[in-house]
């Protein structure tokens, strides 16, 4: 799928007029579908034009694209990241109880600990303090195979009695790499 910048562009490169801004979108882009070459392959925005959605659009809309579009790179040599692979590979460690969590906070994180042995475990009062919302992320080896749906069922089943009281849950599961 082409966004308007794109498919000017393409139009734009296609004949030899220069690009006018268009006067009403929705006419134009669908007269310039029909002068669009047909490719077997789905076509994605450039980066020109990325940056042009970027800069159009509102600025905290924008820090999240920003952030979507970079890259990260390992800087480690393979010597580093074998010896960090086979430390890894041994036992994963528990993650340690953070001592900032309230009453409500740390009889979550008992529960999911109990159950899920967890390699990475979050739990956080999101409703400003009065507990009828929480943000839980959960890692552990007990999910591997399961899809996001069944992972969340898990957690669900887990922490039911208690989740009859809240507002909401938001909740993010994963498999450790």
């Amino acid at each position: 799928m082409l966004c308007r910048t794109c498919i000017r562009g393409s139009v734009a490169r296609q004949s030899s007029i220069p690009s006018a801004p268009l006067r009403t979108p929705s006419a134009s882009l669908r007269a310039s579908t029909f002068s669009l070459p047909q490719t077997s392959r789905p076509s994605f925005c450039s980066a020109a034009a990325i940056r042009t959605h970027v800069s159009r659009s509102p600025p905290i809309l924008r820090r999240s694209t920003v952030m979507l579009n970079q890259r990260t790179y390992s800087t480690s040599t393979p010597a580093e990241s074998q010896t960090s692979a086979t430390a890894s590979s041994e036992a994963p460690a528990a993650p340690e109880k953070p001592d900032f969590l309230n009453d409500a906070e740390s009889t979550i994180w008992d529960m999911l600990v109990a159950e899920f042995a967890p390699t990475e475990l979050v739990v956080q009062d999101i409703s400003g303090g009065c507990g009828s919302m929480y943000g839980i992320e959960i890692s552990s080896e007990k999910f591997r195979g399961a899809n996001m749906l069944k992972q969340q069922r898990m957690v669900n089943a887990v922490l039911g009695d208690l989740m009859k009281n809240w507002h909401g849950v938001q909740l993010k599961t994963r498999v450790p790499q």
